[in-house]
């Protein structure tokens, strides 16, 4: 008689993949907000500082524990890849400083613009920078997507820079790093570590006008910003090794949804009339473009399956 082994692992495993993926866009969305808003008394760029310095700290160790010095060397590679790594740095410092200044300036809702127009600018710069094609569907999306920003700079008057800059920064340090390839946790410490001197130095100006040291409370979060930026991340990694692309595309619109719900809903930031013409382009954009993923996801399946 052939025994057929027991299935209960792999929906486990999936299962576990699901609830990991979803707590990091969960931390990212909702969590993380509230943490640096709790920090609102310190500047953005004493809160960047502390960030590079804790992350560097505990996901230092944690490399160091689990893989070992030669994983960091692994990592930088040549000079070529510490070049890369350069600009990854300065994109993620970049990202995390408007983001942050967004939170504590009460920006919340155009910080969250910028993470649902995202998804649509990886697609612009897989286009252009990757050859990939852009199908019809997420042509419409990208179109209706523009017609809603540009809408919001009509009745605004100015560019949302904090939208964009976050949507571009992230976009591009995405795309250098699925380029270069760079491992996702030796990576961030790289990239903190190359940023280390700098918040080190800017750390010891500030002396003691700078928050840490003074009330334990405000001192020990600034310690959490280490956990806080690497826990999210490697939760993400472990849903995405057993994900489908397709799952993990839709979670992401979890993190900004809890972002615009945030600001809207507990800390009192304004939603105007443009402001909705704008978020219902970028819905209506985001549902074009993730059927059009849908689908194409499941005719690649359909055609592979016939294949076999």
């Amino acid at each position: 008689m052939v025994q057929t082994p027991p299935p209960a692992k792999a929906p486990t495993s999936t299962t576990a993949a699901f609830v990991a993926a979803l707590a990091s866009y969960l931390i990212w969305g909702l969590v993380n907000p509230v943490f640096f808003k709790s920090l609102g008394d310190v500047g953005a760029v004493e809160i960047v500082a502390h960030r590079v310095v804790w992350t560097v700290v505990l996901v230092g160790i944690g490399v160091l524990a689990t893989r070992g010095p030669a994983a960091i060397v692994a990592a930088v590679g040549s000079w070529r890849r510490l070049g890369v790594f350069l600009v990854t740095t300065l994109l993620v410092t970049t990202n995390w400083t408007v983001f942050i200044w967004a939170v504590v300036n009460s920006r919340l809702v155009e910080a969250s613009l910028g993470y649902f127009i995202n998804p649509l600018v990886n697609v612009l710069l897989g286009v252009l920078f990757l050859n990939e094609r852009l199908s019809r569907g997420r042509m419409l999306a990208v179109v209706i997507a523009a017609a809603g920003v540009g809408s919001l700079v009509v009745s605004y008057g100015a560019v949302p820079w904090v939208a964009l800059s976050l949507a571009l920064s992230f976009g591009f340090y995405a795309l250098v790093r699925k380029k270069a390839a760079v491992d996702p946790v030796a990576g961030l410490l790289v990239e903190t570590a190359l940023l280390l001197p700098a918040a080190l130095g800017y750390l010891l100006w500030l002396g003691e006008s700078g928050a840490f040291g003074h009330e334990w409370g405000e001192s020990a979060l600034l310690v959490l910003a280490g956990p806080m930026t690497a826990v999210p991340l490697v939760l993400f990694m472990i849903g995405a090794t057993r994900l489908t692309m397709t799952t993990l595309g839709l979670l992401q619109y979890v993190g900004p949804t809890g972002q615009l719900l945030l600001g809207v809903l507990v800390y009192g930031e304004a939603f105007t009339r443009s402001h909705a013409i704008t978020f219902a382009c970028i819905w209506v954009a985001l549902a074009v473009f993730t059927a059009d993923a849908v689908y194409s996801h499941r005719t690649a399946a359909r055609t592979a399956t016939v294949a076999e």
